[in-house]
């Protein structure tokens, strides 16, 4: 067929039609589309709103699209399909698990802070993947697309406590994320726990509690940019905590002080 011309097909009561465009149409039609999605996402709208028995709530971690793993107050996760039906239960930390996520083959892992491990769940029976440094202990986790896991890591010495991410590939440390390299921190000192996830382009994005600021770090180990709310029209000051990204490299943090949630571009 020539550019622009039509060819139609009629099969029983429906009629099919072909129609030819140049590379430039179609290039044109696809950057209209993908902007179109981008604008879409832009709109928050709720799907479900589903009931737990957890208050409060300290942990989610999505398994596919229709059930996550949910941490409360005690011993015990449990993972809920988007009704809120409970599918299945994990009490094997012995006392408070510290954090919680899901590999890329969908295996429940969690943080034990009182015996410095992080363990896997495999048929109903936890193993440990990771035994973290004496003095250090593990808080929250964050399974990456490449299967990495970064842990925070935490070390109280008196009144002072110590905070870095680290990441691991397998039970080897591959990187440590906590200072410029010249001694200054990334991450203030404090007892609150750092929340973590990793961008696509494999910046690791942090909500450091301690600080009430967003840091982003590259690959390489070096601070892109922070982010204090500010400029904010909101009432109370920010409190960042849970802390994903998106498809399009949005970063997604939940503040808990004005109970919404701020959406930044990994570029800002």
């Amino acid at each position: 067929m020539e550019n622009g011309k039509e060819l139609s097909i009629e099969i029983g009561g429906y009629t099919a039609t072909l129609k030819e465009m140049s590379l430039s149409s179609l290039s044109a039609d696809v950057s209209r589309l993908t902007t179109g999605i981008a604008k879409l996402m832009d709109q928050a709208r709720v799907i479900a709103t589903i009931p737990t028995t957890y208050y409060p709530l300290w942990g989610v971690s999505c398994v596919g699209e229709a059930e996550a793993w949910i941490l409360g107050e005690n011993k015990t996760i449990t993972r809920i399909d988007i009704h809120g039906v409970v599918k299945d239960t994990v009490t094997t930390c012995q006392y408070l698990p510290d954090g919680i996520s899901v590999t890329r083959g969908r295996e429940l892992i969690y943080s034990d802070g009182n015996s410095r491990t992080v363990n896997i769940v495999r048929d109903g029976k936890s193993e440990t993947l990771i035994t973290t440094r004496k003095g250090w202990k593990p808080g929250k986790l964050c399974c990456t697309r490449s299967g990495d896991i970064l842990v925070h890591l935490f070390k109280m010495r008196g009144r002072q406590t110590n905070n870095k991410i680290i990441r691991y590939q397998g039970k080897n440390i591959k990187q440590e994320i906590s200072n410029d390299g010249q001694g200054k921190s990334f991450f203030n000192d404090g007892g609150f726990f750092l929340f973590m996830s990793e961008n696509n382009n494999g910046d690791v994005c942090v909500s450091d509690t301690n600080a009430d600021t967003v840091v982003v770090v590259d690959k390489t180990g070096r601070v892109r940019f922070r982010y204090d709310g500010t400029p904010s029209r909101r009432e109370k000051s920010f409190d960042p905590r849970g802390i994903v990204t998106d498809a399009l490299s949005q970063i997604i943090v939940a503040d808990s002080n004005n109970n919404c949630l701020i959406v930044r571009t990994d570029n800002s």
